[in-house]
Protein backbone atom coordinates (compact mmCIF):
# COMPACT_ATOMS: atom_id res chain seq x y z
CA UNK A 1 0.00 0.00 0.00
CA UNK A 2 1.32 3.42 -0.95
CA UNK A 3 2.35 5.65 1.95
CA UNK A 4 0.34 8.80 2.63
CA UNK A 5 0.20 11.66 5.11
CA UNK A 6 -2.76 11.75 7.49
CA UNK A 7 -4.03 15.16 8.59
CA UNK A 8 -6.72 15.92 11.22
CA UNK A 9 -8.02 19.49 10.88
CA UNK A 10 -10.08 20.86 13.76
CA UNK A 11 -12.54 22.99 11.78
CA UNK A 12 -14.38 22.90 8.46
CA UNK A 13 -12.43 25.97 7.30
CA UNK A 14 -9.10 24.27 8.08
CA UNK A 15 -10.20 21.12 6.23
CA UNK A 16 -11.24 23.15 3.18
CA UNK A 17 -7.98 25.09 3.25
CA UNK A 18 -6.00 21.83 3.28
CA UNK A 19 -8.17 20.44 0.50
CA UNK A 20 -7.49 23.56 -1.57
CA UNK A 21 -3.77 23.43 -0.77
CA UNK A 22 -3.18 19.80 -1.77
CA UNK A 23 -5.72 19.65 -4.62
CA UNK A 24 -5.74 16.36 -6.53
CA UNK A 25 -3.17 14.85 -4.16
CA UNK A 26 -5.65 14.86 -1.25
CA UNK A 27 -8.69 12.80 -0.36
CA UNK A 28 -11.20 13.41 2.41
CA UNK A 29 -11.77 10.51 4.78
CA UNK A 30 -14.69 10.03 7.17
CA UNK A 31 -15.08 6.55 8.69
CA UNK A 32 -12.64 5.07 6.19
CA UNK A 33 -14.59 1.88 5.49
CA UNK A 34 -14.59 2.64 1.75
CA UNK A 35 -11.52 4.85 1.31
CA UNK A 36 -9.02 2.58 3.08
CA UNK A 37 -10.28 -0.44 1.14
CA UNK A 38 -9.78 1.44 -2.15
CA UNK A 39 -6.29 2.54 -1.07
CA UNK A 40 -5.37 -1.06 -0.23
CA UNK A 41 -6.79 -2.26 -3.55
CA UNK A 42 -4.74 0.47 -5.30
CA UNK A 43 -7.83 1.92 -7.00
CA UNK A 44 -7.01 5.16 -5.19
CA UNK A 45 -3.57 6.53 -4.36
CA UNK A 46 -3.80 9.83 -2.43
CA UNK A 47 -0.66 11.43 -1.06
CA UNK A 48 -2.66 13.04 1.75
CA UNK A 49 -5.75 11.86 3.63
CA UNK A 50 -7.65 14.67 5.34
CA UNK A 51 -9.72 13.29 8.20
CA UNK A 52 -12.97 14.93 9.31
CA UNK A 53 -12.99 13.06 12.64
CA UNK A 54 -11.79 15.96 14.82
CA UNK A 55 -14.19 18.61 13.48
CA UNK A 56 -16.86 19.43 16.08
CA UNK A 57 -20.52 19.39 15.07
CA UNK A 58 -20.21 17.06 12.08
CA UNK A 59 -21.17 13.99 14.12
CA UNK A 60 -24.43 15.37 15.55
CA UNK A 61 -28.12 14.63 14.98
CA UNK A 62 -30.36 17.61 15.74
CA UNK A 63 -34.01 18.50 15.29
CA UNK A 64 -35.27 22.06 14.96
CA UNK A 65 -38.35 21.86 12.76
CA UNK A 66 -36.33 19.59 10.44
CA UNK A 67 -33.91 16.75 10.99
CA UNK A 68 -30.25 17.72 10.67
CA UNK A 69 -27.68 14.95 10.29
CA UNK A 70 -23.97 15.71 10.16
CA UNK A 71 -21.89 13.87 7.56
CA UNK A 72 -19.79 12.22 10.29
CA UNK A 73 -22.81 10.68 12.01
CA UNK A 74 -22.29 6.92 12.05
CA UNK A 75 -24.89 4.41 10.97
CA UNK A 76 -24.98 3.06 14.51
CA UNK A 77 -25.93 6.51 15.86
CA UNK A 78 -28.80 6.65 13.35
CA UNK A 79 -29.85 3.10 14.22
CA UNK A 80 -30.11 4.01 17.93
CA UNK A 81 -31.95 7.32 17.43
CA UNK A 82 -35.53 7.04 18.72
CA UNK A 83 -36.56 10.13 16.71
CA UNK A 84 -35.38 8.58 13.45
CA UNK A 85 -37.05 5.25 14.28
CA UNK A 86 -40.34 7.04 14.91
CA UNK A 87 -40.55 9.66 12.15
CA UNK A 88 -37.93 8.63 9.57
CA UNK A 89 -38.25 4.86 9.78
CA UNK A 90 -37.02 4.07 6.24
CA UNK A 91 -33.62 5.42 7.23
CA UNK A 92 -33.63 3.39 10.45
CA UNK A 93 -34.50 0.29 8.39
CA UNK A 94 -31.60 0.93 6.02
CA UNK A 95 -28.87 1.33 8.62
CA UNK A 96 -30.04 -1.78 10.47
CA UNK A 97 -29.36 -3.80 7.29
CA UNK A 98 -25.98 -2.22 6.65
CA UNK A 99 -22.92 -4.35 7.36
CA UNK A 100 -22.19 -5.49 10.91
CA UNK A 101 -22.40 -3.55 14.16
CA UNK A 102 -18.62 -3.11 14.00
CA UNK A 103 -18.94 -1.49 10.57
CA UNK A 104 -21.95 0.61 11.61
CA UNK A 105 -19.94 1.94 14.56
CA UNK A 106 -17.40 3.44 12.14
CA UNK A 107 -19.06 3.99 8.74
CA UNK A 108 -20.72 7.38 8.25
CA UNK A 109 -23.77 8.53 6.34
CA UNK A 110 -21.71 11.18 4.54
CA UNK A 111 -19.24 8.58 3.35
CA UNK A 112 -22.04 6.27 2.24
CA UNK A 113 -23.56 8.79 -0.15
CA UNK A 114 -20.24 10.28 -1.29
CA UNK A 115 -19.15 6.84 -2.49
CA UNK A 116 -22.18 7.13 -4.80
CA UNK A 117 -22.60 3.40 -5.28
CA UNK A 118 -25.97 2.46 -6.84
CA UNK A 119 -26.20 -0.06 -3.98
CA UNK A 120 -25.74 2.48 -1.14
CA UNK A 121 -28.27 1.47 1.52
CA UNK A 122 -29.00 4.97 2.82
CA UNK A 123 -29.50 6.56 -0.61
CA UNK A 124 -33.06 5.41 -1.33
CA UNK A 125 -34.40 6.30 2.16
CA UNK A 126 -32.84 9.74 1.82
CA UNK A 127 -34.58 10.08 -1.56
CA UNK A 128 -38.05 9.25 -0.25
CA UNK A 129 -37.54 11.46 2.83
CA UNK A 130 -36.91 14.53 0.65
CA UNK A 131 -33.34 15.16 1.83
CA UNK A 132 -31.40 18.32 0.99
CA UNK A 133 -27.58 18.21 0.96
CA UNK A 134 -25.73 21.30 2.23
CA UNK A 135 -22.36 21.58 0.50
CA UNK A 136 -19.57 23.96 1.51
CA UNK A 137 -16.37 25.25 -0.09
CA UNK A 138 -14.04 28.12 0.82
CA UNK A 139 -15.98 30.41 -1.52
CA UNK A 140 -19.62 29.45 -1.06
CA UNK A 141 -22.28 27.29 0.53
CA UNK A 142 -25.01 25.66 -1.56
CA UNK A 143 -27.93 23.30 -1.06
CA UNK A 144 -28.66 20.46 -3.50
CA UNK A 145 -31.68 18.12 -3.48
CA UNK A 146 -30.56 14.53 -2.99
CA UNK A 147 -32.13 13.67 -6.38
CA UNK A 148 -29.52 15.87 -8.04
CA UNK A 149 -26.58 14.76 -5.87
CA UNK A 150 -25.81 11.48 -7.67
CA UNK A 151 -24.43 11.84 -11.22
CA UNK A 152 -23.34 8.28 -11.96
CA UNK A 153 -21.65 5.26 -10.34
CA UNK A 154 -18.98 6.72 -8.02
CA UNK A 155 -19.78 10.25 -9.18
CA UNK A 156 -21.54 13.10 -7.35
CA UNK A 157 -22.08 16.84 -7.86
CA UNK A 158 -19.29 17.62 -5.39
CA UNK A 159 -16.72 19.86 -7.04
CA UNK A 160 -13.05 20.19 -6.29
CA UNK A 161 -12.61 21.76 -2.86
CA UNK A 162 -16.12 20.95 -1.57
CA UNK A 163 -17.43 18.80 1.26
CA UNK A 164 -20.82 17.90 2.71
CA UNK A 165 -21.64 20.03 5.74
CA UNK A 166 -25.12 18.74 6.60
CA UNK A 167 -28.04 16.57 5.49
CA UNK A 168 -31.40 18.28 6.05
CA UNK A 169 -34.61 16.24 6.10
CA UNK A 170 -38.00 17.99 6.40
CA UNK A 171 -40.60 17.03 8.96
CA UNK A 172 -42.95 14.44 7.46
CA UNK A 173 -46.61 15.24 6.88
CA UNK A 174 -49.07 13.94 9.47
CA UNK A 175 -50.00 10.27 9.09
CA UNK A 176 -46.79 9.42 7.22
CA UNK A 177 -44.97 6.10 7.22
CA UNK A 178 -41.86 4.97 5.38
CA UNK A 179 -39.95 1.72 4.92
CA UNK A 180 -36.89 0.20 3.25
CA UNK A 181 -36.11 -3.35 2.22
CA UNK A 182 -32.78 -4.76 1.14
CA UNK A 183 -32.98 -7.83 -1.09
CA UNK A 184 -29.81 -9.88 -0.68
CA UNK A 185 -28.55 -13.42 -1.05
CA UNK A 186 -27.84 -13.78 2.66
CA UNK A 187 -29.03 -11.90 5.71
CA UNK A 188 -25.75 -10.30 6.78
CA UNK A 189 -22.72 -8.51 5.37
CA UNK A 190 -23.84 -8.50 1.76
CA UNK A 191 -24.48 -5.84 -0.84
CA UNK A 192 -28.08 -5.58 -2.05
CA UNK A 193 -29.37 -7.22 -5.18
CA UNK A 194 -32.03 -4.53 -4.95
CA UNK A 195 -32.99 -1.80 -2.48
CA UNK A 196 -36.54 -0.41 -2.32
CA UNK A 197 -37.87 2.47 -0.23
CA UNK A 198 -41.38 3.88 -0.02
CA UNK A 199 -43.04 6.76 1.84
CA UNK A 200 -46.80 7.25 2.05
CA UNK A 201 -48.82 10.01 3.71
CA UNK A 202 -52.45 9.06 4.24
CA UNK A 203 -55.65 11.05 4.59
CA UNK A 204 -57.37 8.92 7.18
CA UNK A 205 -60.20 9.25 9.67
CA UNK A 206 -61.61 6.07 11.16
CA UNK A 207 -59.81 2.88 10.14
CA UNK A 208 -61.78 -0.33 10.67
CA UNK A 209 -59.18 -2.67 9.17
CA UNK A 210 -56.36 -1.95 11.64
CA UNK A 211 -56.66 -5.33 13.39
CA UNK A 212 -56.12 -7.14 10.09
CA UNK A 213 -52.53 -5.90 10.10
CA UNK A 214 -51.89 -8.19 13.07
CA UNK A 215 -53.03 -11.25 11.14
CA UNK A 216 -51.47 -13.36 8.42
CA UNK A 217 -54.14 -12.32 5.91
CA UNK A 218 -52.86 -11.82 2.35
CA UNK A 219 -52.04 -8.27 1.29
CA UNK A 220 -54.90 -8.32 -1.21
CA UNK A 221 -57.45 -9.11 1.54
CA UNK A 222 -56.20 -6.26 3.71
CA UNK A 223 -56.25 -3.83 0.80
CA UNK A 224 -59.79 -4.81 -0.16
CA UNK A 225 -60.83 -4.07 3.41
CA UNK A 226 -58.99 -0.73 3.26
CA UNK A 227 -61.07 0.25 0.24
CA UNK A 228 -64.12 0.36 2.52
CA UNK A 229 -62.31 2.92 4.72
CA UNK A 230 -61.65 5.26 1.78
CA UNK A 231 -57.97 5.65 2.65
CA UNK A 232 -56.45 8.25 0.32
CA UNK A 233 -52.73 8.58 -0.39
CA UNK A 234 -51.98 12.31 -0.05
CA UNK A 235 -48.26 12.00 -0.78
CA UNK A 236 -46.01 9.21 -1.98
CA UNK A 237 -42.36 8.71 -2.87
CA UNK A 238 -40.80 5.52 -4.18
CA UNK A 239 -37.06 5.03 -4.61
CA UNK A 240 -35.03 2.17 -6.07
CA UNK A 241 -31.40 1.18 -5.58
CA UNK A 242 -29.36 -1.07 -7.89
CA UNK A 243 -32.08 -0.46 -10.48
CA UNK A 244 -30.26 2.22 -12.53
CA UNK A 245 -26.79 3.81 -12.73
CA UNK A 246 -27.77 5.93 -9.71
CA UNK A 247 -30.35 5.57 -6.93
CA UNK A 248 -33.61 6.73 -8.53
CA UNK A 249 -37.14 7.91 -7.85
CA UNK A 250 -39.99 6.07 -9.61
CA UNK A 251 -41.78 9.31 -10.47
CA UNK A 252 -44.39 7.85 -12.87
CA UNK A 253 -45.39 5.25 -10.30
CA UNK A 254 -45.72 7.96 -7.65
CA UNK A 255 -48.01 10.01 -9.91
CA UNK A 256 -50.35 7.05 -10.29
CA UNK A 257 -50.85 6.74 -6.52
CA UNK A 258 -50.75 10.37 -5.36
CA UNK A 259 -54.20 11.65 -4.40
CA UNK A 260 -55.87 8.28 -5.08
CA UNK A 261 -57.83 5.91 -2.86
CA UNK A 262 -55.80 2.85 -1.89
CA UNK A 263 -56.73 -0.42 -3.53
CA UNK A 264 -55.10 -3.72 -4.38
CA UNK A 265 -55.47 -3.09 -8.12
CA UNK A 266 -53.92 0.38 -7.85
CA UNK A 267 -50.88 -0.80 -5.89
CA UNK A 268 -50.35 -3.57 -8.44
CA UNK A 269 -50.34 -0.96 -11.22
CA UNK A 270 -47.99 1.28 -9.25
CA UNK A 271 -45.53 -1.59 -8.71
CA UNK A 272 -45.68 -2.56 -12.41
CA UNK A 273 -45.00 1.05 -13.42
CA UNK A 274 -42.03 1.32 -11.06
CA UNK A 275 -40.54 -1.83 -12.61
CA UNK A 276 -40.93 -0.34 -16.10
CA UNK A 277 -39.21 2.89 -15.01
CA UNK A 278 -36.19 1.01 -13.66
CA UNK A 279 -33.05 0.44 -15.73
CA UNK A 280 -31.55 -2.64 -14.06
CA UNK A 281 -28.58 -4.50 -15.49
CA UNK A 282 -27.16 -7.98 -15.21
CA UNK A 283 -24.47 -8.39 -12.56
CA UNK A 284 -22.80 -11.10 -10.52
CA UNK A 285 -25.48 -10.66 -7.82
CA UNK A 286 -28.55 -10.79 -10.02
CA UNK A 287 -29.87 -10.49 -13.55
CA UNK A 288 -31.91 -7.58 -14.85
CA UNK A 289 -35.12 -9.59 -15.33
CA UNK A 290 -34.98 -10.78 -11.72
CA UNK A 291 -34.44 -7.28 -10.36
CA UNK A 292 -37.37 -5.98 -12.42
CA UNK A 293 -39.66 -8.78 -11.20
CA UNK A 294 -38.66 -8.16 -7.58
CA UNK A 295 -39.37 -4.43 -7.92
CA UNK A 296 -42.99 -5.40 -8.64
CA UNK A 297 -43.07 -7.39 -5.41
CA UNK A 298 -41.12 -5.11 -3.08
CA UNK A 299 -42.69 -1.78 -4.06
CA UNK A 300 -46.07 -3.16 -2.99
CA UNK A 301 -44.64 -4.65 0.20
CA UNK A 302 -42.89 -1.41 1.22
CA UNK A 303 -46.07 0.54 0.52
CA UNK A 304 -47.90 -1.86 2.86
CA UNK A 305 -45.21 -1.52 5.52
CA UNK A 306 -45.53 2.27 5.30
CA UNK A 307 -49.33 2.02 5.64
CA UNK A 308 -48.89 -0.29 8.63
CA UNK A 309 -46.68 2.30 10.33
CA UNK A 310 -49.33 4.98 9.84
CA UNK A 311 -52.29 2.94 11.05
CA UNK A 312 -50.56 1.24 13.98
CA UNK A 313 -47.57 3.44 14.88
CA UNK A 314 -47.29 2.10 18.43
CA UNK A 315 -47.55 -1.58 17.52
CA UNK A 316 -44.21 -3.38 17.73
CA UNK A 317 -45.19 -7.06 17.58
CA UNK A 318 -46.52 -8.39 14.30
CA UNK A 319 -46.60 -11.80 12.65
CA UNK A 320 -43.31 -12.56 10.91
CA UNK A 321 -43.93 -11.31 7.40
CA UNK A 322 -42.08 -9.40 4.70
CA UNK A 323 -44.93 -7.12 3.68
Amino acid sequence: MKKFDYLKPKSIEEALTLLDQYGEKAKLIAGGTDVIVMVKQKTMAPEVLISLQAIPGLNEINYNGFLSIGPMVTHRMIEKSELIKKDYSALADAVSWLGSIQIRNVATIGGNICTAAPSADTATPLLVLGTQVKIKSLKEERVVPIEEFFKGPGETVLKKGELIKELMIPKPLPNTGSAYYKLQRRLALDLPILGVSALLSLDKNKVTCADMLCTTSPISSILHKMEEDDLVCKEVRIALGVAAPTPMRAVKAETLLRGKKLSDELLEEVAETAAKEAQPRDSIRGEAWYRRDMIKVLVKRMAMKSIERVIQPEETVFPERLW
